[in-house]
């Protein structure tokens, strides 16, 4: 019997690209490195070198979300969303994993678009550079 222990509403769109974040964009952004997102939350890592947000933080993050489009093309758009912080994992001594819950969600769910039903070959095609 195979047990699913998976609690998500929303599928994920792993990806790794860089994210910026502060407590609020008046102050330094630091860099960290998109996990994954979802319509309502992201995740991405941070160095351990006091710059990583605490758990329950308020912060403000910019990055970019591929949005695929109906003629198997995609973009890179741009977005600001602020949130909280709500889960921290130690990946080693460097670094985090920092998960976020976004007070505005993205205007699409990134993890559910038209590409994850195209075949292979399409999907391939796609994402040649």
């Amino acid at each position: 019997m195979v047990m699913n222990n998976e609690r998500r509403a929303e599928q994920r769109l792993r990806y790794h690209w860089p994210i910026w974040f502060a407590e609020n964009f008046n102050g330094e952004l630091t860099q960290g490195q998109m996990i994954d997102i979802s319509s309502i939350g992201a995740a991405f890592t941070c160095y351990n070198d006091g710059s990583c947000p605490y758990s329950g933080q308020h912060v403000t993050a910019r990055f970019s979300v591929p949005h695929y489009g109906p003629d198997d093309s995609f973009d890179m758009e741009d977005y600001i969303r602020s949130g909280y912080v709500y889960r921290i994992d130690d990946i080693n001594r460097f670094s985090r994993r920092i998960a976020i819950k976004f007070t505005n969600p993205l205007p699409f769910k990134p993890g559910e678009q038209d590409i994850f039903a195209l075949d292979n070959s399409k999907k391939f095609r796609c994402l040649t550079v």
